[in-house]
C-alpha cells in the first residue's frame, strides 16, 4: 500500500500519492479560500501536513482524513486572511483619521496651546510683538515685514532677535506643555 511505502520514507511513494490526490486537496482548499493562488500554496502546506501526520493516520478512509487536514488548513488560512486585512484597515484609518477620541483630544490641546500661545504674545513687549507675530503666526519674510514697517531688513533681524532672547529669558517651556 502506498501509505506504508511513505512512512518507511520511500519518497518516490509520497511523490505518487501527492499525484493522486492532489486535485482533491486543490479543488477542497480552493473552494473555501476562493483563490488560485493561495489556494495552490495552501494545497502545497496540506501535503506537508499530510506527510508530518501520516504516523498518525489510523487506517480509517484515507481520503476523508486527507480533506478533513485540507478543510482545517484552508480555514486557518482565511482566517489569517481576514486578520491580516483587518489590521491593515485599522492601520490605515489610523494612519488617515486616527481614532475619533485621539482626534478629540488633538483639537482640545490644539485649541489650548492657540490660546496660550495668543496670551503669551499679548504678555510681549509691543516692540517684539509685531514682528513674532509676524514672522512667526503670519508666517512673513523679513523684507515683507521691513516693507511693511518702513524698516531696514536688518531692523527686522535685531527685533526678532531681541524678542526671541527676551522670551527666552521670561517664559519657561513649561509654560507652553
Amino acid at each position: 500500500m502506498l501509505i506504508e511505502k511513505v512512512l518507511q520514507g520511500n519518497d518516490h511513494a509520497f511523490r505518487l500519492l501527492v499525484e493522486k490526490y492532489r486535485n482533491d486537496v486543490f479543488r477542497t482548499v480552493f473552494a473555501v479560500l476562493r483563490d488560485q493562488k493561495e489556494a495552490e500554496d495552501a494545497a502545497q502546506e496540506v501535503f506537508i501536513k499530510i506527510y508530518t501526520s501520516l504516523p498518525q493516520y489510523e487506517y480509517q478512509g484515507f481520503k476523508t482524513w486527507m480533506t478533513r487536514i485540507a478543510v482545517n488548513h484552508a480555514i486557518d488560512v482565511k482566517r489569517k486572511q481576514v486578520r491580516r486585512k483587518e489590521e491593515i484597515i485599522e492601520t490605515i484609518e489610523e494612519q488617515v483619521v486616527g481614532t475619533p477620541r485621539d482626534d478629540v483630544e488633538k483639537t482640545i490641546i490644539e485649541t489650548d496651546r492657540r490660546r496660550l500661545v495668543r496670551k503669551r504674545l499679548g504678555e510681549l513687549p509691543e516692540n517684539y510683538r509685531d514682528v513674532i507675530y509676524g514672522f512667526y503666526i503670519e508666517e512673513k519674510s523679513y523684507q515683507q515685514m521691513a516693507k511693511e514697517q518702513n524698516v531696514q531688513v536688518k531692523t527686522i533681524e535685531t527685533k526678532l532677535y531681541r524678542a526671541r532672547n527676551w522670551m527666552k529669558k521670561n517664559w519657561k517651556e513649561d509654560d507652553f506643555s
